[in-house]
């Protein structure tokens, strides 16, 4: 059995306990929306959370640099990753803080091979409709000609953006939110099609191997076939012996 390298031993050992802090995160970053006015103190605490657990994947970015064994090709093949540690350190958004936390998230969750894609795409739509709706509820609240001003607003809103359906009874009015806006609609697009591709993938699988097991059948028909004319024939033969006897 090969031996596991460090990296692999030290992603194993990490996945849940950031996965958890990536829960935490999420905590922390819709207490502050839901919660409408928080408290200044309410405020710094998710806040703090918020850096902590972006720190703690940042740190989790540079040990597995540290770890890889050709650090140039870690860096090659990570740099979305290095884009999710580096950009809420450039511009200090809270919406990058949140937009950097999915995405390192993310690519730690698809490393565990156990999760399967249903599940996968099932937990893709349920965060992006959750802080979609959180993001644009942040933004859009206090726009003076803004109409998405509740929770249950935004998360319609969501939900008919990521589906494509846009029934515009409620729209982003700020720069921001149109930028979050456009990003929902992508993400629904590629769901969809990681969900129709999966769906057609499904459908693919059943009919070879329907396919199969028919040709297996036809297969065994044909060798009792055979087997049945060459018996035909022998007892013909041994027919044709007794009789010139």
């Amino acid at each position: 059995m090969k031996e596991q390298t460090p990296q692999v031993r030290w992603e194993r050992r990490t996945q849940r306990p950031l996965l958890a802090l990536a829960v935490l995160f999420a905590v922390a970053y819709a207490v502050p929306i839901v919660v409408s006015p928080a408290s200044r103190s309410l405020t710094l605490a998710c806040t703090a959370v918020e850096w902590a657990v972006w720190g703690a994947f940042a740190v989790d970015y540079l040990v597995r640099l540290v770890l890889a064994e050709d650090r140039r090709r870690f860096v090659r093949t990570h740099w979305l990753d290095l884009c999710a540690v580096v950009l809420p350190l450039i511009q200090p958004l809270r919406l990058l803080r949140l937009v950097s936390t999915l995405v390192l998230v993310q690519r730690r969750a698809r490393m565990a091979s156990q999760i399967r894609l249903t599940t996968y795409v099932a937990g893709a739509v349920v965060g992006l409709l959750m802080f979609g709706s959180l993001a644009v509820l942040s933004v859009e609240r206090e726009s003076a000609d803004g109409n998405i001003r509740t929770l249950g607003d935004a998360v319609w809103w969501s939900f008919t953006t990521m589906t494509t359906v846009g029934y515009g009874d409620h729209a982003p009015t700020t720069g921001l939110g149109r930028m979050i806006a456009v990003g929902l609609m992508l993400s629904g697009i590629a769901l969809l099609g990681v969900v129709t591709a999966n769906i057609a993938a499904w459908f693919i699988a059943r009919f070879e191997k329907d396919d199969v097991e028919e040709r297996r059948q036809t297969e065994a028909i044909r060798l009792l076939t055979d087997e049945v004319r060459a018996l035909r024939a022998e007892v013909a033969a041994l027919q044709e012996r007794s009789g010139t006897h």
